[in-house]
């Protein structure tokens, strides 16, 4: 199927390459000539394992291109709409790129073919442009498909998602528009084929159900992590032991273990600013006490970064000047170079202006925290970060700390402390080794 992808952010790069993989002929478009440079070349801007390969295989097929020319989706049957939706100053999504991006790409739809809306946009959105697009362009069809990416793992959800939403018009009221929406449903069952096949779940709703899908999906999980963050505050003044805590409660199975890490909390692009977007929507609705909850979320989210500070500076003596700190990791999450709204880097910039001396690696993510932050320190590997360090603080969970050796560790750091933020070292191990282990709620 000729398909187009607007946009080569996270979102977009990965759903092209993806849909070019399966076996669709794919434009992709983007407004930065840098980023449409590297894609063109096979290389991903930003660090997703399996991306690389995947944009590799798809571009020595010929099945994929990238262009900034918007003029060059025309003859797509399907045009997918991956641009960002920031969040703007009043805490609400910013919809300028998703606006500007749907406005140009109208002028190349044909009657008959699909706009399917991957980005995560307010509830509401959905029914303003498909009568935007109905105007435009009678006959084509507006459908919200919502991503449900992690990163780390985005390609291999994009090829093999576990469920599917398709928000086509009259969805809602429990009769989809006969031939608007089964045009909808039978053009995606193509683009999807192969998931479908593999028994990929798929649910066909209305525009309204399937951009909440996406941000309800979100807050939960993000309550989900603050709940327990909440235990660890509890736990760090109990004694209580945070970790075995949530071990016992997940074996609850209408609890689940997932998403019960104890920690520094959420980061990256979506979590933060989708609560937040949500939580100014539900005010827009006339509803301003509906989501009131999301506020104490976003609250209990942001003061992990705060204990993390103060029990870096407890195991200090009380304060950080002149102290040499290696900080380990500096992306969001493991297996990513996202630093949107870090806890880890967040921390490390915290201490460094405390007046620390803080030596930061991270496996992937050194040059994204460099453009954000480039008066920290940044070395080349743990061991360079680790050498003669007064305490060690482990920000972000990489397979490469959690198999550090606490003996080999002990003989490069000046004292032997350490601060697990991501609960992920061995503490018996460590307190071996001769440290003292600081978790978080532990």
């Amino acid at each position: 199927m000729q398909i187009s992808v607007i946009g080569c952010g996270y979102l977009g790069a990965v759903h092209a390459a993806s849909m070019a993989k399966v076996g669709h002929d794919v434009v992709a478009v983007d407004v930065d000539p840098e980023r449409i440079a590297a894609l063109s070349r096979g290389e991903a801007p930003f660090f997703e394992p399996e991306l690389p390969e995947t944009l590799a295989a798809a571009t020595a097929t010929g099945r994929i291109r990238f262009t900034t020319d918007m003029s060059e989706v025309a003859g797509a049957r399907v045009h997918f709409i991956a641009v960002g939706t920031p969040q703007g100053a009043d805490g609400a999504a910013d919809l300028r790129y998703v606006d500007a991006a749907f406005t140009e790409l109208t002028r190349y739809v044909r009657p008959g073919d699909l706009v399917v809306g991957k980005s995560t946009v307010p509830v509401g959105t959905a029914a303003r442009l498909a009568a935007e697009l109905t105007a435009a362009v009678p006959g084509a069809v507006l459908v919200w498909n919502p991503e449900f990416l992690r990163e780390g793992f985005a390609v291999q959800d994009t090829i093999a998602p576990d469920r599917l939403v398709y928000g086509v018009p009259g969805g809602d009221a429990g009769a989809p528009d006969e031939e608007a929406g089964a045009h909808a449903v039978a053009v995606l069952d193509e683009v999807y084929a192969g998931a479908i096949a593999a028994g990929t779940p798929r649910l066909v709703v209305g525009h309204a159900t399937a951009e909440l899908v996406k941000v309800s999906a979100n807050a939960f999980l993000a309550t989900k992590i603050s709940f327990i963050n909440a235990m660890a505050e509890i736990a760090e003044v109990t004694g209580a032991d945070v970790t075995a805590l949530a071990d016992a409660i997940g074996l609850d199975a209408r609890i689940g273990r997932k998403f019960l890490n104890a920690g520094l909390g959420f980061g990256g692009g979506c979590l933060p600013k989708d609560i937040r977007a949500f939580r100014a929507r539900s005010v827009e609705l006339g509803l301003p006490h509906t989501l009131d909850f999301l506020d104490d979320v976003d609250a209990i989210n942001l003061r992990r970064r705060d204990r993390a500070v103060e029990a870096a500076t407890e195991l200090l003596g009380g304060s950080v000047v002149g102290k040499r700190i290696a900080v380990l990791g500096l992306a969001f999450k493991p297996n990513s170079d996202d630093v949107r709204d870090s806890p880890a880097l967040d921390i490390a910039i915290r201490l460094h202006d405390a007046g620390a001396e803080v030596l930061a690696f991270d496996p992937e993510a050194n040059e994204t925290s460099r453009r954000v932050r480039p008066t920290l320190t940044y070395v080349g590997s743990a061991r360079e970060a680790l050498a003669a360090a007064d305490v060690v603080l482990v920000l972000t969970e990489w397979q490469e700390f959690r198999d550090l050796d606490p003996f080999e560790v002990a003989s490069v750091v000046t004292d032997r402390v350490v601060l697990d933020g991501r609960n992920c070292l061995d503490p018996v191990a460590w307190r071996d080794a001769g440290f003292t282990y600081r978790g978080m709620g532990r």
